[in-house]
């Protein structure tokens, strides 16, 4: 895997380095002792998977609070995404900047998202599978999240938002 820092401390792009053959190629998308060697968490509590239907659908954004803050790997395998990590960590130099990477299944590009942390995405193309692995297990009690839209983060959404869920057009804008 090869690992590219982002402009906010602490996210890296992921990237994988293929063993290609005849047959295809071999690429390995996790290893905690590589992981671990750049000082990011290597503890896998749990995989996810999303599948989304329609290009132009924002996921996020999301995250999960004390005691339950989680790291996250996402990596696209089938489709294409707009993801958004924004920084919420109050004593980091990068606190409510976001940065976007696009992922998906033709690079299987991966991103390392750190505690503290929120995440969505906007589909690209229909028919978009996602995977994530969370270093810590599901508390609905912890789950939160800020608005897609946000006006203090501005997010560029690249295509119009055509699907969002109830509950992420409800989460509060961040405080002035």
């Amino acid at each position: 895997m090869r690992f590219t820092a982002t402009a906010l401390p602490g996210v890296e792009i992921v990237d994988l380095e293929r063993h290609e053959d005849g047959r295809g190629w071999f690429a390995r998308s996790w290893c905690a002792r590589e992981f671990a060697a750049r000082g990011l968490e290597a503890v896998v509590a749990q995989a996810n998977l999303s599948y989304t239907r329609r290009a132009g659908t924002v996921r996020g954004m999301h995250f999960q609070s004390w005691p339950a803050e989680e790291a996250k790997v996402v990596r696209c395998l089938t489709g294409a995404m707009h993801d958004v990590v924004v920084d919420l960590r109050p004593e980091s130099p990068a606190f409510r900047r976001w940065v976007a990477i696009e992922l998906d299944g033709k690079t299987h590009r991966g991103v390392y998202i750190p505690p503290g942390c929120a995440h969505g995405f906007q589909t690209l193309v229909d028919d978009t599978e996602v995977l994530y692995l969370m270093s810590e297990f599901h508390d609905p009690a912890a789950a939160g999240g800020v608005r897609y839209d946000d006006p203090a983060l501005a997010i560029q959404w690249p295509l119009q938002v055509t699907e969002v869920s109830d509950k992420d057009r409800a989460w509060p804008l961040l405080p002035a």
